[in-house]
This record gives structure tokens, sequence and C-alpha cells, in this order.
């Protein structure tokens, strides 16, 4: 992994706290660079991410609630999964200090049972195995119909802190593949990381 900061590495590996929730969804896909997101075991450390806020029409929630987006206006620290283009899922995780936000999980640097993963995708390049968000949801078995509305806080997840980032250590730029909102540089990633969907 990328050099991020001290970590002592005696201390066990402490659960992301419920306040972390619920801070601003930009903050909260900013501060997840170097959380560690284990799914029944499976898994590695968050290297991107995307923000979402009703405010802005690049989002699920623009419109109000619905059926398929509700999730997004309950409470913060659970899980929405979409299927996109009905092709493949995506995870996020609902923040912010009010509903309607939300934080799409784009990459991870895979480090826990990289042999689930490799089966599942059917590739032995780590670098192949979740760099982008529906890689990433093949490689740990997330669905909707099972994951969707989940407590982040509770199994299957495991959410904890991996490592510590430094703000100089993050990139920042615009979103992908959107075609509303697409000024808004509301991704991040970890600088450098080959596991990256892609380059910033």
């Amino acid at each position: 992994m990328q050099h991020r900061g001290a970590k002592t590495f005696a201390e066990a590996p402490a659960p992301l706290a419920p306040k972390f929730f619920r801070q601003d969804v930009t903050d909260a896909a900013r501060s997840l660079i170097g959380v560690r997101l284990l799914v029944e075991g499976v898994g590695g450390v968050i290297v991107e991410t995307e923000a979402y806020h009703f405010t802005e029409p690049a989002s699920h929630a623009f419109r109000g609630p619905t059926s398929g987006n509700a999730v997004m206006f309950g409470p913060p620290a659970h899980a929405y999964v979409y299927q996109s283009y009905g092709l493949h899922f995506c995870l996020n995780f609902i923040c912010g200090p009010e509903p309607g936000a939300g934080i799409l999980i784009r990459a991870l640097e895979p480090t826990e049972r990289l042999a689930v993963m490799s089966a599942r995708r059917g590739t032995n390049d780590p670098r192949n195995l979740c760099s982008g968000p529906g890689k990433l949801c093949q490689a740990l078995a997330i669905t909707r119909p099972r994951h969707n509305g989940l407590p982040l806080d509770l199994p299957p997840f495991a959410l904890t802190r991996a490592e510590v980032v430094s703000d100089d250590a993050i990139a920042v730029g615009v979103r992908i593949g959107v075609s509303k909102g697409v000024e808004i540089p509301w991704r991040f990633g970890l600088k450098g990381s080959p596991f990256l969907s892609r380059r910033f």
C-alpha cells in the first residue's frame, strides 16, 4: 500500500464511530479514503469515492423519495445498493446530517481474501479486482436484494480505519459517468494508487 501516515500496528483497528456517518457528505467521502471495507471478511482499503447530494442533479435523490431510492432518505450509516444499466451493482454509504446524501464506493485496494475475489471476478490481477464500482460489488458479492438497506455497523459489513491519510495524499476531481453536475469536484481518491478506477 502507499504510505498514508503514521500507524500503530499493535493497536486493533477501531470501527468507524456512528458520528462518522453524520458529517457532511463531502467530508465523509474524503475521510473514507484509507478505511478498510470488508463484507463477510472479503475486501480491502477504500481508495476512491464520489459524493452525491439531493440538491444536485446527478444524485438519485434529486427528484425526491421513491421506492427505489428510499434508503437515501432513511438514517445514515446504511447501504444503498442500486443496479446500473441493469448490468452491475453499485454500493453507496448513506451519510450526512440530513437525508438524501450518499457516497459511491468506487474502488478498493484488495487486501483480504484475494483468492475469493479472484474467483468471483475471473481474474488474478489484483489491480482489476475492485477498480470500479461494479467490479467491487462483484468481488465482494454485493447485490441489491441482499444488501440494500443494511446497516453498515453490523455484519456482514465491517468498516475500520486502516490507515491515516493526509489531505495532501488525496486527489480531487470531477465525478465519472454522470451527464449532469459534471463540473462538481466531488470525486476523491488516493494519489498514485494503482487500484483507482481511473486516473485523476
